[in-house]
């Protein structure tokens, strides 16, 4: 993110004010136990740099150019966050949430206008009630830690939750994050039952209090267009003692496209209990064809989640307690897609050669089909249910500090996804807000194309909601759901 600036000394000294004013204000809110100066970091504090960098997790958003924060709000306890919201409104700051820094545009710690940041990472409790297989779980918490926190009480409990430990709950639950069980049990808003919130006055609000239509909202539209989630109830899966794993490479020589044209056609249609994603990237392959059986692991659920995510599979259960990612923090960007038809083979043989061009662009496909062919659309603002074939991810990484690297990865990657273009979803082209994508549009100039990419018919009631729950737009991003009269063109 590159930004030109001129110097004005007014404007400086205007900003000072405001945050001075900003922390004064939070000093003279009540709070029940904990000082609530001690959560706050200002540029003045000699820790403010370490606070903010802890949590960034695209090192795109992270140079000497990004724009940085007047202040960093770590709240110890629920009434620290009431009280951010309320000083934040009266002294006109605009507020940033974060819960994990995931988000790949780093639209939780970046802003172009004069901003604060209210980072959730001391609220990470767990709570889990085995008789009632639910738990309440904060959005400071990590994926990771909450498989781990399951799995101390049980082995034959789980969430569908996603692959990457390192996740913020907050983001990821409010998204509809999905991970290996999509096909078995649906998404992470698919099972969630509960939530504990703070509205635009700073009120704490509960799913009976805050009305069906907000929490239907934050189940899949964001919450960060509509409030602050302090906590989620979910509702635990059953899952069997062990489970089978299994991870094979095939190179394009050795019949790797005809095989995955083959997964195309029968994935999302297998057996729910069965979740096998396909994996398209450049590498250097030896391999054999066939699936043998010592290949496949037998495993609990929990150390399943630890081999899918890349580690060995004697790792310590203690490694999903790590809040850096395994790979480190790297430069990166992301897309998304979806298919519901299978890609012809005249259409592979295009990709694989794109991509072997590109050459630092890998693809994910996760199937479709079993429990998200069950819920309909609108059952939540996530609308990307029955008659999907797979979603797709576009990831790319790298490591060096440079404009012509980044430029070289960013536009690789656009012409695969352009490439994509006659296969994927069309009118609208969909899109994951979880795997946020500034590319498609902002709300900025006033237009939803973007939005209609991410809830395509949802798009109407969120709108609603958000003019109902927050009528001065207080809660904001470049991809929140803006205040905007409903257009005909939404169905």
């Amino acid at each position: 993110m590159l930004i030109n600036c001129t110097f004005d000394v007014n404007a400086s000294t205007s900003t000072n004010s405001s945050i001075e004013a900003f922390v004064n204000c939070l000093s003279l809110r009540p709070n029940t136990s904990n000082l609530i100066t001690r959560a706050i970091y200002t540029t003045q504090n000699a820790s403010f740099s370490s606070v903010l960098q802890a949590y960034v997790r695209n090192l795109r958003f992270n140079t000497s150019s990004t724009p940085k924060p007047l202040a960093i709000v770590t709240p110890l306890e629920k009434s620290h966050v009431q009280a951010t919201i309320i000083c934040a409104r009266t002294h006109a700051l605009e507020m940033r949430i974060r819960s994990g820094g995931h988000d790949y545009e780093g639209l939780s710690y970046v802003s172009l206008n004069p901003f604060i940041i209210l980072d959730l990472f001391n609220l990470r409790s767990i709570d889990i009630d085995l008789q009632s297989d639910t738990a309440w779980v904060q959005t400071g918490a990590t994926v990771g830690e909450l498989y781990y926190n399951i799995a101390n009480v049980s082995n034959t409990r789980a969430f569908p939750g996603g692959v990457c430990p390192t996740v913020g709950v907050g983001g990821h639950f409010t998204g509809g994050g999905y991970g290996n069980m999509l096909r078995k049990f649906g998404l992470t808003i698919d099972n969630v039952i509960d939530a504990e919130i703070v509205d635009a006055s700073g009120t704490i609000l509960y799913r009976k209090t805050m009305g069906e239509d907000l929490f239907w909202a934050i189940g899949g539209g964001g919450a960060a267009s509509f409030c602050v989630v302090l906590a989620w109830k979910i509702r635990l899966v059953q899952v069997p003692e062990i489970v089978t794993t299994f991870n094979k490479a095939l190179a394009l020589e050795e019949g790797a496209s005809n095989l995955f044209d083959q997964w195309q056609h029968v994935a999302p249609s297998l057996d729910p209990n069965l979740f096998i994603r396909a994996e398209a990237s450049v590498r250097l392959l030896d391999t054999e064809k066939s699936l043998k059986k010592d290949e496949c692991k037998e495993q609990s659920w929990i150390q399943s989640t630890i081999y899918f995510y890349g580690l060995p599979m004697n790792s310590s259960l203690e490694v999903l307690l790590d809040r850096v990612p395994a790979m480190g923090v790297l430069y990166g960007k992301h897309k998304s897609d979806y298919i519901k038809e299978p890609i012809p083979k005249a259409g592979l043989d295009i990709l694989w050669k794109k991509m072997i061009e590109v050459d630092n662009t890998s693809m994910q496909f996760s199937p479709y089909g079993g429990k998200m062919n069950e819920i309909l659309e609108t059952a939540t603002p996530f609308p990307h249910r029955k008659g999907n074939l797979c979603k797709i991810q576009y990831l790319s990484y790298w490591k060096e500090n440079s404009i012509e690297i980044t430029s070289r990865n960013i536009e690789g990657m656009k012409e695969i996804h352009n490439l994509m273009t006659p296969y994927v979803s069309k009118n609208p082209r969909e899109a994951f807000l979880n795997y946020r994508d500034i590319d498609i549009g902002t709300n900025a100039n006033k237009t939803l194309a973007f939005a209609i990419d991410y809830f395509k018919g949802n798009l109407k009631r969120l709108l609603k909601v958000k003019a109902m729950v927050d009528p001065s737009n207080f809660f904001r991003n470049e991809q929140s759901i803006p205040i905007l009269p409903i257009k005909k063109h939404i169905r």
